[in-house]
């Protein structure tokens, strides 16, 4: 997918595209986050769509969750659901940061090569 470090750097316009598309798939990984977040609090809780949109977001957000569930069902799912948010924030963090890391170090390694 990335260029080796005996190739030539990527051009602007196509490192452009590289970070959109890896936004793109960090968005879509949110949007999972955030269906499941929300299956699982209609699932276990009596709130609507529109409140557990708003409590899923919320969690997803970092802030936590605006309506605590009541069951013991509930209160595990939104336990674990939030160690998973955790690991999504890591794993979205990496999706947007892979490109500019690796444009980052492939120079690294041309100019060590001119040099």
């Amino acid at each position: 997918m990335y260029e080796s470090k005996d190739q030539a750097i990527l051009s602007t316009e196509r490192f452009v595209r590289r970070m959109v598309l890896h936004v793109l798939y960090a968005l879509l990984l949110i949007a999972l986050t955030l269906l499941v977040g929300m299956a699982g609090h209609l699932w276990l809780e009596p709130p609507g769509w529109h409140d557990a949109l708003l409590n899923t977001a919320l969690i997803v957000g970092g802030i936590g969750p605006y309506i605590l569930p009541e069951t013991v069902a509930g209160k595990i799912f939104f336990s674990l659901y939030s160690i998973f948010v955790g690991l999504v924030f890591m794993a979205t963090l990496g999706l947007t940061l892979a490109p500019v890391a690796h444009r980052l170090i492939h120079k690294f390694h041309l100019d060590d090569d001119q040099g």
